[in-house]
């Protein structure tokens, strides 16, 4: 779906060109979690460009920014994660990472150039703002989780912020709309590591040892068992593994075994009951094969858990292109800012057909179209009258 004309405003349709251009500059210089500091440099120098004064270093390689406004009303945060991915691009692009082996594979350079062009818009038409405006450019979303540090610092409370909004390019979404919902909308995450120790052996002689890897197989199986009957059907979670390390050599019975999963779950008492689960059924498994588990959850992020009323208010301003989503067992940081401010996370649809942009995030091939961004400027404008009239 393209966009019809009557969705952007005049004046945000002026900022594609300058868009453009910091997306695909940014998109040049991706770096990982809490190594961001080509990227804030970047980021530091066209908020000066802006006009911008007041501005916050935080966690290094955060900044967060403030527009005051002559208007009254409340104080609001829009939010843009700053990192990339160790993801090896394989888009085409002449404007492609020129970093091996990194990559904006999540576009959060879609995200900063979004978040930019917002202020941009704003140092141009200051009469627009209302109350005050705080921006926030957070790193290390990927991990090991920028918002959560954010918070510790107290910035965002010592400024008062009210509510927060953030967004997410998403390639399930056509382009031209974009989707959220109430309530609980991505999942609470942990990642998973579980050790089998065994006693190696001869191969020839498995009877003198204890098999790690034999125990590490009944323990993948067995914690099925969980999701089919211990969770109730309705609940949505997922216990994966996604990798398995192991052995010394082909002839000799392994003494240890690593496995790395992901749980997900919507739900705290069902998250709950996975992890004690996990931790019982895994250790009884392993003693029957005369091997010990060892399990350790690293919580990670919580459910995003959107406010009602920040979501009606999102339904008005963005009537004619507006669609809710699904809930999604994946996971985002930014719900670590709601456990204190009430927040609302949506996504902007970026899906071409007709271009070949359907690729998902994380995929070295994953592209998108940079006017898509447009529309998420417009909506942030929408939501500073929509937010203070709520």
């Amino acid at each position: 779906m393209e966009m019809s004309e009557t969705m952007i405003d005049p004046q945000v349709k002026e900022l594609e060109e300058l868009v453009t251009t910091m997306r695909r500059e940014l998109h040049q210089i991706p770096e990982l979690g809490l190594e961001e500091k080509q990227t804030a440099a970047y980021i530091r120098n066209k908020l000066a460009s802006f006009g911008v004064t007041e501005t916050y270093e935080v966690i290094e390689t955060g900044t967060i920014a403030v527009l005051r406004g002559e208007k009254p009303g409340k104080t609001l945060a829009f939010r843009s994660d700053i990192d990339a991915l160790p993801v090896e691009e394989q888009t085409g692009y002449e404007f492609a990472s020129k970093t091996t082996g990194k990559m904006h594979a999540c576009g959060h350079d879609g995200h900063m150039a979004t978040l930019l062009g917002f202020i941009a818009y704003l140092h141009k038409y200051p009469e627009k703002i209302q109350g005050t405006l705080v921006f926030v450019f957070q790193p290390a979303e990927e991990g090991p989780g920028g918002a959560e540090l954010i918070m510790k610092t107290g910035i965002l409370q010592k400024l008062g912020v009210k509510e927060i909004v953030g967004l997410h390019v998403f390639p399930d979404l056509p382009a031209g709309k974009i989707s959220c919902r109430p309530g609980p909308m991505m999942a609470r995450n942990a990642e998973v590591t579980i050790t089998i120790k065994g006693v190696s052996t001869h191969g020839a002689q498995p009877q003198l040892g204890e098999d790690a890897i034999v125990a590490a197989g009944g323990v993948i199986s067995g914690l099925n068992s969980i999701l089919a009957r211990n969770i109730g059907p309705l609940d949505n979670v997922v216990l994966t593994f996604g990798t398995i390390h192991g052995g010394e050599a082909m002839n000799i019975v392994a003494k240890e075994v690593v496995l790395h999963g992901t749980m997900r779950a919507f739900d705290d008492k069902v998250y709950a009951e996975v992890v004690r689960r996990t931790e019982l059924l895994a250790g009884e498994i392993a003693k029957g094969y005369g091997c010990e588990a060892v399990v350790d959850f690293n919580h990670m992020y919580r459910v995003v858990d959107n406010d009602p009323k920040m979501v009606e208010t999102l339904e008005k301003v963005a009537a004619d292109y507006y669609v809710e989503t699904p809930p999604y067992l994946i996971a985002e940081d930014f719900s670590m800012y709601q456990q204190e401010i009430p927040g609302m996370f949506f996504f902007l649809g970026i899906r071409d057909e007709e271009k070949g942009y359907t690729y998902p995030l994380h995929s070295g091939k994953m592209k998108f179209d940079e006017v898509n961004l447009l529309l998420g400027i417009q909506t942030f404008v929408n939501l500073i009258a929509g937010l203070n009239d709520n």
